[in-house]
């Protein structure tokens, strides 16, 4: 059936940060599903999580693991394979629970089946380790590989005496012992068919390595030779070499002098356009200085007109306040005579009254 998923949820994922392990780095932009998986085919539990194509939590369960809640939401475990702690953030406590109790779950699981797989790999593994020491330590020899008549009976006398922690492993069954005599014979086979094999690669190693020794020997022979022609070449040519040495240094003095006149001729070039570049840079500077004198003109034209503006304002600002104390007077006098108004109806009221 392969791995199949039994039990997602989302969540936050953080990881510890490797570089302080106290601060959580978040792995994911947003809640992502995180699941348990099963493999049925190794008897594995493990937690992952993908953020894309992206694995971001791939964490094999152990019997060892601890779960652990830092508070309502949020929960974390120590993986020593990946040498990280993951972290996760749930939307409410109840999702947090759940996750909590589905990893105690398999925690448990993922133990017995660790249990199981080693009480399996003990019942495989003890007669081979009982009586497999002392055939395999000298398999060149016939007495290593066969045994004495005692060596050969005494994993039976071992497995029989041998008391087992299992109540139904006290004695094994005839057959089982015909079995386990069976296998012994086939790796007996095994060895001497690999002695035979290691003793004919012994014997062409050694006819190999006569070989390599002789075609040593005319290697060197070749090598003498050849030392001695190089020997009377190089007398012969050292005449030849000093008039050579001579040209190369000529030639290397001729190639000085021209690679300084190309300098000196580069020189004189950039020479004549910094000239060129500081004729252009005056002719700039004379530009610029009359269009600050115009400049300055304008802004002393401007500063007239804004001290004229200034004034004006300043006049109008007086007529305004003339204006407004003068329009504060008329109101004074305009209530006042409001007032005597307002006396005067009431007196005719009353004479109206009284009449």
């Amino acid at each position: 059936m392969g791995e199949q998923p039994i039990y997602s949820t989302r969540a936050h994922v953080f990881q510890i940060d490797p570089n302080t392990k106290k601060n959580w780095v978040p792995t994911s932009k947003h809640a992502v599903t995180v699941s348990y998986f099963y493999d049925s085919t190794r008897n594995v539990y493990r937690i992952i999580s993908l953020d894309g194509s992206k694995a971001i939590i791939n964490s094999t369960i152990t019997p060892n693991m601890t779960f652990t809640k830092t508070s309502q939401k949020f929960g974390q475990w120590a993986d020593s394979r990946a040498n990280t702690v993951y972290g996760l953030g749930f939307s409410s406590e109840h999702h947090l629970s759940k996750f909590a109790e589905k990893f105690q779950e398999f925690k448990e699981a993922a133990r017995l089946a660790k249990e199981k797989s080693q009480e399996k790999m003990e019942l495989t593994s003890t007669p081979s380790q009982e009586s497999a020491g002392g055939d395999i330590q000298s398999p060149l020899t016939p007495e290593s590989i066969n045994g004495t008549d005692d060596e050969r009976a005494t994993p039976e006398v071992t497995q029989n005496s041998e008391p087992r922690a299992e109540p139904t492993q006290n004695a094994l069954p005839f057959t089982h012992s015909s079995t386990i005599s069976k296998h012994w014979e086939a790796e007996l086979a095994t060895l001497k068919g690999n002695n035979a094999k290691l003793t004919a690669a012994l014997l062409e190693s050694t006819a190999n390595v006569k070989q390599w020794k002789q075609q040593l020997a005319a290697y060197q022979e070749e090598a003498e030779r050849l030392h001695k022609r190089v020997t009377e070449l190089e007398c012969v040519s050292s005449q030849a070499n000093a008039v050579h040495t001579h040209k190369t240094e000529l030639n290397q003095t001729i190639q000085e002098l021209e690679s300084t006149l190309k300098k000196k001729e580069e020189e004189i070039e950039g020479l004549k356009q910094e000239i060129e570049n500081a004729r252009e840079l005056q002719a700039q500077r004379d530009s610029l200085t009359q269009k600050l004198q115009e400049v300055e003109i304008r802004n002393k034209d401007l500063e007239g007109q804004l001290s004229d503006l200034e004034q004006r304002l300043e006049k109008s600002q007086n007529e305004q306040e003339a204006f407004r104390n003068n329009l504060k007077t008329l109101l004074e006098i305009l209530d006042g005579k409001i007032f005597e108004l307002t006396e005067l109806r009431d007196n005719l009221a009353k004479l109206i009254e009284c009449s």
